[in-house]
C-alpha cells in the first residue's frame, strides 16, 4: 500500500465493530477495533475497557447497516455522486489527476523488485510497463466492477511497496535475477487466488490484526525499506567504485529538497505529486550533469505488450506462496480501512457484503498480475485524499484513470524512460515514501495501549527480530534448507509472524485456571489476559 502523512491513518479510524465473546465481569460485551480511515465510516460502538493491544476472543460481527448498492438518487431528487458520470473531457481531466497522484509509487515498486532480484536491460522496462497494465486493470476491477467482484466506489489500486522486501527474498532464493521471476509470479498467483477464495471468512483472521500488530508491522516494513533506499541514495550497487560519491548524494538531495519545499509551499492537488515532481526535477538535473542514459528509449517501440507469462510457467515453492499470502494479509487488513475512509468521503456506509466484493477484486487482480509479469496491489492513499481535496466522487472518473494506466502500460517507450531514471534520484523519493510507511505504522500504535508492558515487549522484540536480517544478512547464510534461508532473508516475514505468535500469546490464550479454594470464591475474570477484575472482587 502506498502511505502519505496526509492519509487516512490517524487516531480518529473507522470503527469495526467487534463482538467480545470472552467474559468481562460475567457479562458479554461488544467492543471495536480502529482500521485506518476516518470514524464515521460505519456504526460504532462503545469500546471495552482492556489492556490488551489485541482483544479477548473476538471476531468482526458487523461493518455496518448497509444502504442500498447503487442508488441513483438521494433524499431531495439529489443524484448519487458516485454514479455521476462527467462529460468525456471532464473524465480525462479527472481521470488525469489520478494518474499523476499514483504514478509515482506505480513505477516505483517495479524498479525496486527488478534491482533487489538482480533484473537488468530491457526487462525493467518489461517490469514497469506491466506494473502500469495491471495498475489499470484492478483499479478498473474496483469500481467498475462485476458480478460479486469489486466494491464500485472511486477507489484506485496500484502495486504494493509493503510486499518488495518479500518478493525480493522469494526471487533471490530461487535464482535471483530473470531465473528467480517464475517462482515470484507462481507465488503471487497463488496468493491472489487464495485471498479471492478466503474473502467471505476473512472477517475472523482481522482479530490477529488489531491496531497493535499492524502498526507494528508497518513499522517494521518502514524501516526494513530504509535500507534499500539508503543503497539507492549511494547510487544502487554498493560495489560499484563511484558508489556513495557526492555526485550521487547530490542528485538524491536535489530529488528530496523539490518533495520537501512543494509540501511546504503548496498546498492541494500540487503537494500530492511532490514525489513525481521531485523524480522529474531530479532526473532533468542529472542528465544535464551528464549521469542519465536515455538511449534504451529510442530502441523501444510505441506500441506493445510482453505476453502473459512472458518469463515462464510459473514454479510452485511452498515456502515463497506463504510469504507471499502473508504479505497479502496484511495488505489486505490495510486496505480495508482505505475503503471505509473512501465510503466516508463519498456518503456511503460500507457492509461486510461490500468489504468481501472489495477483497475478492484484490484477490484477482493480484492473480492477474502475477500472469501478466507484475505484482501484487493494494489501495492508494494518495487518491482516497485526492478525492477529498477535489470533491469528485464519481467511481467513473477513478475507472478513466484505471483507463488511462492501461493504455500507459502498452507504450514501451514510458516503460524505457522510467527504467532511465539514476538510482540516486530514486532514492531521494524513496526516503520519504519509505520513511512514511513507518511513520503510518507509529500512527497506528498510538491506538495501542504501550504502557501495557505486554504490548511494549510485543513491539520491542518483533522490531528487533524484523531488524536482524536488515542488519546483518549472514544470518540467513547460516540456516540449513532453503526455506530457512529464505525465511531468515525477509526481515517483514520474521517481524510479521513474531507480532501475530506474541499477540496470540498474551492476548488470545488464557491462564491455566487455578484450583478452586472451598473456603474461598474464585474471580476467574483473573484468568483472562484481556480485561481488569471488576471493582471490589477479591484476588486470590
Amino acid at each position: 500500500m502506498q502511505h502519505s502523512l496526509r492519509g487516512e491513518c490517524g487516531r480518529d479510524g473507522p470503527l469495526v465493530a467487534l463482538e467480545t465473546t470472552g467474559p468481562v465481569g460475567g457479562r458479554k460485551a461488544r467492543g471495536s477495533r480502529s482500521i485506518a480511515g476516518p470514524r464515521r465510516a460505519v456504526r460504532a460502538v462503545q469500546r471495552i475497557p482492556s489492556r490488551g493491544g489485541g482483544g479477548g476472543n473476538t471476531h468482526m460481527s458487523h461493518f455496518g447497516k448497509g444502504v442500498p448498492e447503487r442508488p441513483q438518487e438521494l433524499p431531495g431528487g439529489r443524484r448519487d455522486p458516485v454514479e455521476e458520470a462527467p462529460s468525456v473531457w471532464g473524465l480525462a481531466l479527472y481521470g488525469f489527476q489520478h494518474v499523476l497522484a499514483f504514478y509515482a509509487g506505480a513505477v516505483v515498486m517495479p524498479l525496486l523488485v527488478a534491482e533487489g532480484i538482480g533484473v537488468t536491460g530491457e526487462d525493467i522496462g518489461i517490469l514497469v510497463n506491466a506494473s502500469l497494465l495491471t495498475c489499470g486493470i484492478a483499479t478498473i476491477l474496483q469500481s467498475v466492477g462485476l458480478p460479486g467482484i469489486g466494491i464500485r466506489l472511486p477507489i484506485v489500486q496500484g502495486t504494493s511497496t509493503t510486499a518488495v522486501p518479500s518478493l525480493v527474498s522469494v526471487g533471490l532464493a530461487a535464482g535471483g535475477g530473470k531465473a528467480g521471476l517464475p517462482t515470484v509470479f507462481g507465488a503471487v498467483i497463488a496468493a491472489g487466488l487464495a485471498l479471492f477464495v478466503i474473502a467471505p471468512v476473512f472477517s475472523r483472521l482481522v482479530r490477529f490484526f488489531p491496531p497493535l500488530v499492524t502498526g507494528t508491522i508497518l513499522t517494521i516494513v518502514g524501516i526494513t525499506l530504509l535500507a534499500v533506499a539508503a543503497r539507492q541514495v549511494g547510487g544502487g550497487n554498493p560495489a560499484d567504485e563511484s558508489f556513495g560519491t557526492p555526485a550521487h548524494l547530490g542528485m538524491a538531495a536535489v530529488t528530496l529538497a523539490v518533495i520537501v519545499l512543494l509540501h511546504k509551499f503548496s498546498r492541494g492537488f500540487v503537494a500530492t505529486v511532490a514525489v513525481l515532481a521531485g523524480l522529474c526535477v531530479g532526473t532533468a538535473v542529472a542528465a544535464l550533469a551528464g549521469r542519465a542514459d536515455f538511449s534504451r528509449i529510442g530502441d523501444a517501440a510505441w506500441v506493445g505488450v510482453a505476453a502473459p507469462l512472458h518469463y515462464g510457467t510459473p514454479r510452485w515453492d511452498t515456502m515463497a506462496v506463504l510469504f507471499i499470502l502473508l504479505v497479502m494479509v496484511i495488505i489486505a487488513v490495510e486496505s480495508i480501512g482505505q475503503f471505509f475512509a473512501v465510503g466516508q468521503i463519498v456518503d456511503r456506509e460500507v457492509d461486510g457484503r461490500q468489504i468481501v466484493r472489495a477483497l475478492r477484486a484484490d484477490g484477482l487482480a493480484t492473480a492477474m498480475a502475477g500472469v501478466l509479469n507484475s505484482f501484487p496491489s493494494t489501495v492508494y492513499s494518495q487518491n482516497v485524499g485526492l478525492i477529498r481535496l477535489t470533491r469528485v466522487k464519481s467511481r467513473w472518473v477513478v475507472a478513466s484513470s484505471g483507463v488511462i494506466m492501461l493504455i500507459l502500460g502498452l507504450v514501451p517507450k514510458v516503460g524505457a524512460a522510467i527504467a532511465s531514471m539514476p538510482a540516486s534520484v530514486l532514492g531521494g523519493a524513496t526516503i520519504v515514501l519509505f520513511s512514511t510507511i513507518a511513520v503510518v505504522g507509529v500512527q497506528i500504535l498510538l491506538q495501542a495501549d504501550l504502557a501495557d508492558q505486554r504490548n511494549t515487549i510485543l513491539v520491542a522484540a518483533s522490531v528487533g527480530i524484523g531488524f536482524l536480517p536488515t542488519a546483518y544478512p549472514q544470518f540467513a547464510e547460516r540456516m540449513p534448507g532453503r526455506q530457512l534461508h529464505a525465511l531468515f532473508e525477509s526481515g517483514i516475514i520474521l517481524g510479521t509472524l513474531s507480532a501475530v505468535l506474541l499477540n496470540v500469546f498474551f492476548h488470545h490464550v488464557p491462564l491455566p485456571r487455578r484450583r478452586r479454594n472451598s473456603s474461598r470464591p474464585v474471580d476467574l475474570s483473573k484468568d483472562y489476559m484481556q480485561h481488569d477484575a471488576e471493582p471490589g472482587k477479591s484476588a486470590s
